[in-house]
């Protein structure tokens, strides 16, 4: 636990300390950007990190990494890459709630509504969403450039040519995959019908892979351990453990946006079935589902609910067994990664803790 907060504590004065060291570099545009700048750091502020975590794990696992005295040349370098991650996600979230028409994230107007607001308070000319829509999407595109550069440090600072390709290799396939495959999850929410079971299940979860799984814990694993001069059998111990683990994560991440509770997600309950989601909860649901109450379900899915109507479709999801099932997969994920670890040539105090991330991870409640 003391390594945990030490680490939160380094990555967020690493974020913290970027922001500002691009703050005075933007000086000469003068102080209408700040508020631009302001939301880059408000937005960044808390998180799990995850995402960094599991960089750092990744090194660890193939080296030694000490967190507990001064910053050397090789922890900072790791920071860099654990940082890149968190910009990524942070400028990948920012984009999601534009695409979604969220209103919140993390209990805090999104991005787009932020700007909107700033927008009205100042009465400026011109559509305030259009503004708060315009200035998101700037935001996001600053942060991943931000990440990008943070990502070339990293590698820079690696001795290891070999192994600075290959972390940066990693860094590159994430961003490509995570883009393709969030429009492959706008692309679901717009098909006129649900493809029959087998087939609707496979589209949900190449979804889930894509857009969420991977770059959530195999690739930062993969990432940290290429900086660290990992082997082809370590990396590819990692991704037999990152995959379900991301998988996992995001099916924990499918059943809050149903069920999670408004105070402790940031989001309101039931957000997911408002957005027509159509994740692989949602596709077991159907399944369960006799005709006539499936076409009244899939005809609610995707529009303006109300409480009532949220609640009756939470209450359709947890009698149709989907639930369980869901609960079932993501313990059977756990189980098969952390069976990947026993035995494998990763250092030993770097897979237990590996192993308790990924419970934390699964388990967790937002």
């Amino acid at each position: 636990m003391h390594e945990t907060t030490r680490l939160a504590g380094l990555i967020q004065e690493r974020i913290g300390d970027v922001i500002a060291d691009h703050r005075r570099a933007l000086e000469p545009l003068g102080p209408d950007a700040e508020p631009l700048l302001a939301e880059a750091l408000g937005f960044l502020s808390g998180g799990k990190r995850f995402r960094a975590q599991f960089a750092v794990l990744g090194f660890r696992a193939v080296r030694p990494l000490d967190l507990s005295g001064e910053v050397d040349d090789e922890l900072d370098a790791v920071l860099d890459a654990a940082c890149a991650l968190e910009l990524f996600h942070a400028a990948a979230l920012i984009h999601d709630d534009v695409i979604d028409r969220s209103d919140t994230r993390r209990g805090r107007p999104s991005a787009h509504r932020h700007f909107a607001s700033v927008h009205r308070q100042h009465d400026w000319r011109g559509s305030s969403d259009h503004f708060g829509l315009a200035g998101a999407i700037l935001l996001g595109d600053l942060l991943q450039s931000w990440a990008d550069e943070l990502m070339n440090s990293a590698c820079d600072a690696t001795p290891d040519r070999e192994a600075a390709r290959g972390a940066r290799a990693h860094f590159n396939r994430m961003r490509s995959e995570v883009a393709v495959g969030q429009y492959l999850d706008v692309l679901e929410e717009q098909q006129p019908s649900f493809a029959e079971h087998a087939q609707q299940l496979e589209r949900s979860t190449r979804v889930l892979v894509y857009k969420s799984a991977k770059y959530s814990v195999e690739a930062p694993l993969l990432i940290g351990s290429a900086l660290a001069g990992a082997s082809a059998e370590q990396e590819s111990v990692l991704e037999s453990f990152g995959l379900p683990v991301g998988v996992a994560f995001q099916l924990r991440d499918d059943l809050l946006g149903v069920f999670g509770d408004e105070e402790l997600t940031g989001k309101p309950s039931g957000d997911d079935l408002a957005e027509g989601k159509r994740t692989v909860l949602v596709t077991l649901t159907r399944d369960d589902l006799p005709p006539t109450q499936r076409r009244i379900f899939d005809d609610l899915l995707g529009t303006d609910l109300d409480r009532e109507q949220i609640a009756m479709l939470q209450r359709t999801i947890r009698e149709s067994g989907a639930v369980e099932r869901v609960e079932e997969m993501i313990s059977r994920n756990v189980t098969r990664a952390t069976d990947a670890l026993r035995g494998a040539p990763v250092r030993r105090d770097a897979a237990d803790l590996l192993t308790r991330l990924a419970e934390r991870a699964a388990r967790r409640a937002f």
